[in-house]
């Protein structure tokens, strides 16, 4: 490989393990559940990637039932939370609103 690719290649490493990182902290600390519904959806994606750049240095198309899989995962899973979410919502009773940080 050329110096260039090697140079691109790490630089595609550090992103996508910084941007788990950062995701994971998100689904650890929340603070609500749509938070870590969105991080790991962003966890998945950054998944998706990490696979995709593997097929492209590999030179394969072997994981790509792996990578649709992943993508119907973090879809059917963003859509029980927010089903979830909307049921929770429906039975809680309204809180009055104190004014503050409405705009």
């Amino acid at each position: 490989m050329t110096t260039f690719t090697t140079i691109l290649l790490v630089a595609t490493g550090v992103g996508l393990t910084a941007t788990a990182l950062a995701s994971l902290v998100r689904i650890v600390r929340g603070p609500t559940i749509l938070d870590r519904m969105i991080a790991s959806d962003v966890l998945l994606t950054t998944l998706m990637l990490a696979v995709g750049a593997d097929m492209v240095v590999r030179g394969h198309t072997d994981t790509i039932p792996l990578m649709t899989v992943i993508g119907a995962t973090a879809t059917l899973a963003t859509i029980v939370v927010a089903r979830f979410v909307k049921r929770r919502a429906a039975h809680q009773p309204q809180q009055p609103s104190t004014g503050v940080g409405h705009v």
